[in-house]
C-alpha cells in the first residue's frame, strides 16, 4: 500500500496573525470569477431548492454576491426566475416591456402581476412611443375587453433623450413627479427607460453585483439528464450570466463531455463545472471549457456522500490543491460546502479560492424558499440536501447519476429503496434577512484580512500562513468555561440549535 497522505478540514487549521497597518473597513473584498462577472462580495448561494430561487438571487446580488438558481423546477419556471432577477432592477432598462394601443387591458394586468411593476410604455407598430399606462390609469370602472388606448396617458408625456445619465434622469423625475422616464430618439422611437424605483435601488445597494447593462447578475444550474440542453438554451435566452453544471462528481466523462458541448453552443456564457476535489479534477474541467470550477465532495452539513460511498476529501485540503491548479490555468475556483462560520470563509479565500458557496447559512433566511415552521417555541425553515430522497424525487437524481431510479411511475418513485440518497433533510433556525447574514460574513472576512494586513483577496492568499491546531486548540477556539452563553448573531455554540 502506498503512503496515505494527510488531509485537513477547516477546523484543523488557523491563520497566523501578522503585522498589519490595514483597517478592516479599508480592505477590498471584491473578486472576479470571470472578466464579465465581478463580485463585490465573494459569496455564492448554493443551487439548492431550499436555498436559491429568484428572491435569494436578487437579495444576494444586491449585497454584491451571486445566486445560483436551482434546477428542481420546470424549464419555464427556472427561466422565468432568471428573467425576474435580470429585470428586477437595472437603473436603465435597454429593452423595456411594452404594450400596443390595441392590447386588451387584461394583458396589462397580467404583465403587471408577472413583472411586479406598476406600468408600461405603449408603442405603435414602428416602436414609437404613443403613451404610458400605469395602475393609476386602471383603478376605476374598467370595462372587460377594453383596450389599452382607452385608458393610457398620451398627452404631456415626460421623456428624455438618449445619453441621459442616471443622475439627470433622477432630477427630471423628481421635478416632474413621475415614476418612469422613457428615452426616445429624434424619430420618437422608444430606446429605453429609467424607473425611479430602480434608481433608488442603485443608491440603496451601491455594491450590487451587476452586468455591463446595469442588471443584477444571476446564475442558474443545469443537469445532464434528458432536456438539459433545452434547459440551458432557455436560461441563456432569459439572460443568465453563468451556467452551472450541477453534479456531485464533476470529474466524470459524461459531465465533462456535456460541459464541452455547452461551451461550444453558448461560448459567451460563463460556464461553471463541478464538483471536484483535486487538482486533476480542475484541470479536466478546464480542458472541457469550464471558466469556473466548484470544489467540494462531501463537506456540506446535509451531505452524506463520504459516509455512504467512502469517497471525498476534507475541504481545506481540497481547496488548497484545487486552487493551486486553478491559478496555474487561470480558472476561478469556488469553495462549496463545509462553511459554518465567517472564519471558514476567510480560510477558504486565504487557501486560494476565488469565492465561497454556502447553503446552510442562507437557507434559514426570509428570502430562501419555504414557509417558517414553529417548533418548540422557535422558528425554523426546512433545509434539505440535493442528495436527499425528497430532492432527488423532485429532480436532482441526475446529480448523483441516479436519474433512471427516479424515473418511472408515481408508485415506483415512492419506493425509497430505488434511490441511494447522499443527503438528508432537516430544519434550520430562522436567521433573518440575507442582508443581515451577509453583513456578518463580510465583517468576518474584513476582520480576518485586517489581522493579516491584507489589502485585497489576492494579497490575503499571498500573505496566508496556516498552522495546524489540535483538538485542544479547536476547543480553545470556541466559547468555553461558561455555564450560559448569550449567542452573538455570527456565532452559534457547536451542537446547539
Amino acid at each position: 500500500m502506498t503512503e496515505i497522505p494527510e488531509a485537513l478540514s477547516y477546523d484543523d487549521v488557523l491563520l497566523a496573525p501578522q503585522a498589519s497597518a490595514i483597517l478592516p473597513r479599508d480592505v477590498d473584498v471584491s473578486s472576479a470569477l470571470h472578466e464579465r462577472i465581478r463580485l463585490n462580495l465573494p459569496l455564492l448561494s448554493a443551487a439548492m431548492d431550499k436555498v436559491t430561487e429568484a428572491p435569494m438571487a436578487v437579495a444576494l446580488a444586491r449585497q454584491g454576491g451571486l445566486g445560483v438558481i436551482h434546477k428542481n423546477a420546470s424549464v419555464e419556471a427556472q427561466a422565468a426566475m432568471v428573467e425576474g432577477v435580470k429585470r428586477s432592477e437595472s437603473g436603465f432598462i435597454n429593452d423595456p416591456v411594452t404594450l400596443r394601443p390595441d392590447d386588451p387591458v387584461d394583458r396589462a394586468f397580467d404583465l403587471m402581476a408577472h413583472y411586479r411593476v406598476s406600468g408600461f410604455p405603449v408603442v405603435d407598430g414602428d416602436g414609437a412611443l404613443v403613451g404610458i399606462i400605469t395602475n393609476r390609469d386602471l383603478r376605476v370602472d374598467i370595462e372587460p375587453g377594453s383596450r389599452v388606448h382607452e385608458h393610457m396617458t398620451r398627452d404631456g408625456l415626460i421623456t428624455a433623450e438618449p445619453g441621459t445619465t442616471l443622475s439627470q434622469a433622477r432630477d427630471v423625475m423628481q421635478v416632474h413627479r413621475v415614476e418612469k422616464l422613457p428615452i426616445v430618439d429624434p424619430d420618437g422611437r422608444l430606446t429605453g427607460m429609467f424607473t425611479f424605483k430602480d434608481i433608488e435601488k442603485v443608491h440603496k445597494y451601491p455594491n450590487a453585483a451587476k452586468d455591463a447593462r446595469g442588471r443584477l447578475l444571476c446564475a442558474a444550474a443545469v443537469g445532464t439528464g434528458p432536456g438539459s440542453e433545452e434547459r440551458a438554451a432557455a436560461l441563456v435566452d432569459a439572460g443568465v450570466d453563468l451556467l452551472a453544471i450541477d453534479s456531485a462528481h464533476g470529474h466524470a466523462t459524461g459531465i465533462l463531455e456535456f460541459a464541452g458541448k455547452l461551451k461550444d453552443r453558448h461560448p459567451d456564457v460563463v460556464l461553471m463545472v463541478g464538483n471536484v476535489a483535486t487538482g486533476d479534477g480542475v484541470r479536466a474541467c478546464a480542458d472541457h471549457g469550464a471558466d469556473v470550477v466548484k470544489i467540494g465532495v462531501g463537506p456540506g452539513s446535509i451531505c452524506t456522500t463520504r459516509v455512504v460511498t467512502g469517497v471525498g476529501m476534507p475541504q481545506f485540503t481540497a481547496i488548497l490543491e484545487a486552487a493551486r491548479a486553478g491559478a496555474e490555468l487561470g480558472v476561478a475556483t469556488i469553495a462549496d460546502g463545509g462553511v459554518r462560520y465567517s472564519g471558514d470563509v476567510v480560510k477558504a479565500l486565504a487557501a486560494g479560492a476565488t469565492a465561497v458557496m454556502v447553503g446552510n447559512l442562507l437557507a434559514g433566511t426570509d428570502e430562501s424558499p419555504g414557509e417558517l415552521v414553529l417548533a418548540g417555541g422557535r422558528r425554523y425553515k426546512e433545509y434539505r440536501g440535493m442528495g436527499s430522497v425528497d430532492a432527488m424525487r423532485a429532480g436532482s437524481a441526475d446529480r448523483y447519476f441516479q436519474a433512471d431510479k427516479a424515473a418511472g411511475s408515481a408508485a415506483e418513485a415512492r419506493e425509497p429503496a430505488k434511490l441511494v440518497p447522499e443527503g438528508v433533510s432537516g430544519l434550520l433556525p430562522y436567521r433573518g434577512t440575507v442582508g443581515e447574514v451577509t453583513a456578518q460574513l463580510e465583517g468576518g472576512i474584513r476582520s480576518g484580512m485586517g489581522y493579516l494586513g491584507a489589502t485585497d483577496l489576492a494579497d490575503l492568499a499571498d500573505r496566508a500562513r496556516f498552522v495546524r491546531q489540535t483538538a485542544g486548540g479547536m476547543r480553545e477556539s470556541h466559547v468555553h468555561d461558561l455555564d450560559v452563553v448569550h449567542e452573538a448573531p455570527n456565532y452559534q455554540v457547536p451542537g446547539s440549535g
